[in-house]
Formats: C-alpha cells, structure tokens, sequence
C-alpha cells in the first residue's frame, strides 16, 4: 500500500546497467501485495462490426440490481473507513522538538545500497545482487555498466505507484524465496510483483532504536509491550521479541501473516510472544482502547492507500490524526515511544512533524521528525557514498 512518484526514463543501457527504466515506483503496500492489475481483452472484430443492441428490460433490471449492490458495498466500505472515534481534545505544552534529524542505515547483516543512479539503485541481498527502480536517484551511478550488467536479478515492467511488474534474471533462473539474515533475525527475502524484497530495509534504523530500548528495559527486569501496525512480513516483530519483549503484529494481509509466520520459524523463535493479528488496523486499536490495552513501543508504518479485509478503506491524510490519537491513548503510563513512517506523500516531514507534536500535546518528551535514508557503501560495502533518501518519519520519545 505504499507507493512512490513516477519518473521519465533515459536511454536504455543493456541488461541492468543504470539508465533502463521508464518509470518506477518504490513502496508498495500494507504488506505489499495489494492490487492485481488487469486488461480488458481485446474485442474481436466481427463483434466490432455489429450494432449495439438496446438492453432488454430483464438485462436492465439484472444490470440496475448489479449497480445497486455495488454502491451498496461502496457505501458500506465508506462506513467502514469512517472513524468511529472523535479526536480527542488535548491540553497542556507541546512536547520538545528536536528537527530535521536525518536517520541513516548503511550496512547492515545481508543487505547494503551498493550503487544508484539515472532513476535506479543497486543492491546487495544476500548473494544476490539487485537493480530496481528508485525515484530519487537524479545523478550518475559511481559504478561502470559493466558492474551493473553483473545483477542477478532486474526489476522491469509498470512500476506505477502500486502497478506490477516483472523480474528479469539475466545470469540464471532465481527461487522466489532465499535466506536473509539482519539484526540476528533470518528470515526469507522475496522477489514480489511489486517489486519489494519482502522488507524494507531503509527501516533498519528504526528496528535497531527498538531492539535497544528493549534490551535496555529487560537489564533492569521490564518487559517491554511491543504493537507493531501495519506490520508486513514481520521482521521488526522478529527483532523485538528476540531482544525479549512481547509483541503484538498486526497486518490486514493473510499473506503477509504467513509470510511473517514462515520468517518466525526460520529465525527459530517459535517460543517466542508474539500474537500475529490478520485485521484492520483502525478496527483493531480501537478494540484495544475499548478494553484498555496498553503498550510501550508502538511502530506503524500507514500506506498511503489501502484495503482492510472487509472493504475498509485507509486514506492516510483524512485517518492518520485519529490513528495517532488513538495510538496515544494505548501507550502505558511509562511508555518508551511511538513511531511513525510515512511514504509517497506529498509533504514535508514538518505536517507529521506537527501532527505529532499534537497529538502528544501534555506528554512531555520529545518529538524528532526527518528522513530515513539509505547510504550507498559500494562493492565492499564498506565506501561512505551518497545518502539516497526512502521516507518520512516522526517519532516521540518519552525521554
């Protein structure tokens, strides 16, 4: 459900060399795999040849029943997505602010940003290396054609926003799944049709702030509650319950589920306390503030757009300000933070800088906003190379 800009392409260089894509898209959805793209088939032309005939008024009625039953739905999916909640009235000082602050991740484990460039990035997997589009990316590459023509894998077709693609793999026929491992958590990477890798590791940054604070909390004998919304394939409830706190994950995607639950029992954590929750987001924080819940830690990372499983639908500038008012009130009295990503809005950081600073209005602490980005590091990984900028975010700290 996260979706990037679109942007005009260059000469097209052979094989995955910089320069080859038209177009592209980088973040795709609330676990990815949200909207099937389809193509009306091409009439034949002897059907083309022949007069359109005026409905039948048996045909009418079927047809006016079918329009009736999809407005219904909309109506119902615009129910759904309605707040069931108002905004609560919040007093008191504004919480301190520490701006612009610019949250890197480099290398780290399996992964790393060898390259970018002419609207495309290449990067380390594993053993694999990877070209896919990247909006961002405005200069030249560092690197010759020749290291880019040496990608295994090549990210091609309609990256649109949330459009499908394909990959090419030009050195040899690729599985759809391989081994990753990250912050001491394996997991599976995955070649998807929207051209993700099964996780987004411009997140790193934000997994390590969290496996820190639990791990500072468990010396002193607490044990951290962990929400993680819109949790995708689970990698941050991974590294969080590994650090030892008790999580909660919550994602929309059946498929996502699975695919988290498969990254459980790679990383060997089984045993581990974590409650997977295929559901709405919105639906299920405002159950959990019913009954009271509370948490220490909550990460969500909204799409832009998107479906719950029930035809609700998230819209993240009319719902975002009740979703963190919400999120305000699960946070336990002694709450270590929130955290917020945004992606593919057309924003500053500074309107999710301020919306936070409301929310938490009378909470104290501090509110830091910025960007997430990403260095390249070269072949080695080890260069200091250009930052290529992923997302949005703010994040309140309590202390």
């Amino acid at each position: 459900m996260k979706s990037r800009d679109k942007r005009s392409g260059q000469k097209a260089p052979p094989k995955g060399a910089p320069g080859g894509a038209s177009k592209g898209a980088s973040r795709g959805g609330s676990g990815a795999e949200r909207h099937g793209a389809t193509t009306k088939p091409k009439a034949p032309a002897s059907a083309m040849r022949q007069k359109s005939a005026e409905p039948r008024s048996g045909e009418r009625s079927a047809r006016d029943a079918r329009a009736s039953e999809k407005a219904a739905s909309a109506a119902s999916a615009a129910q759904a997505a309605t707040p069931a909640r108002a905004l609560l009235d919040r007093s008191g000082d504004l919480p301190r602010e520490n701006v612009p602050v610019i949250l890197e991740s480099q290398n780290a484990g399996d992964f790393h940003l060898v390259d970018s460039g002419r609207g495309l990035k290449l990067e380390k997997y594993g053993p694999y290396f990877v070209v896919r589009p990247e909006a961002q990316a405005l200069w030249q590459p560092c690197l010759p054609g020749s290291v880019w023509d040496r990608a295994d894998a090549v990210f091609t077709g309609n990256t649109d926003e949330d459009g499908m693609g394909r990959w090419k793999f030009p050195r040899q026929a690729l599985g759809e799944t391989w081994p990753l491992s990250l912050l001491d958590i394996d997991f599976l990477g995955r070649f998807t049709a929207f051209r993700h890798m099964g996780f987004f590791p411009e997140q790193i940054v934000h997994w390590g702030w969290v496996k820190e604070r639990v791990e500072e909390a468990k010396a002193r004998g607490r044990t951290l509650k962990v929400l993680n919304l819109f949790g995708y394939t689970g990698v941050a409830s991974l590294v969080a319950a590994a650090a030892g706190a008790e999580v909660t994950h919550v994602d929309a995607s059946k498929k996502a589920i699975g695919w988290a639950r498969d990254n459980q029992a790679l990383s060997r954590l089984d045993k581990a306390p974590i409650r997977w929750i295929c559901e709405d987001a919105m639906k299920f924080i405002l159950r959990e503030e019913r009954r009271g819940s509370t948490y220490d830690i909550i990460l969500t990372d909204p799409p832009k757009f998107g479906r719950g499983p029930n035809g609700e639908v998230w819209e993240l500038f009319e719902h975002l300000p009740v979703m963190l008012d919400i999120c305000r009130e699960l946070l336990s009295k002694d709450a270590v933070g929130l955290v917020l990503t945004a992606y593919s809005i057309r924003a500053s950081f500074y309107s999710i800088h301020e919306l936070m600073r409301e929310t938490m209005r009378g909470a104290g602490g501090t509110v830091e906003s910025g960007e997430l980005v990403i260095r390249e590091t070269g072949l080695d990984g080890h260069d200091r190379g250009r930052a290529l900028s992923t997302s949005l975010f703010s994040r309140w700290v309590s202390k």
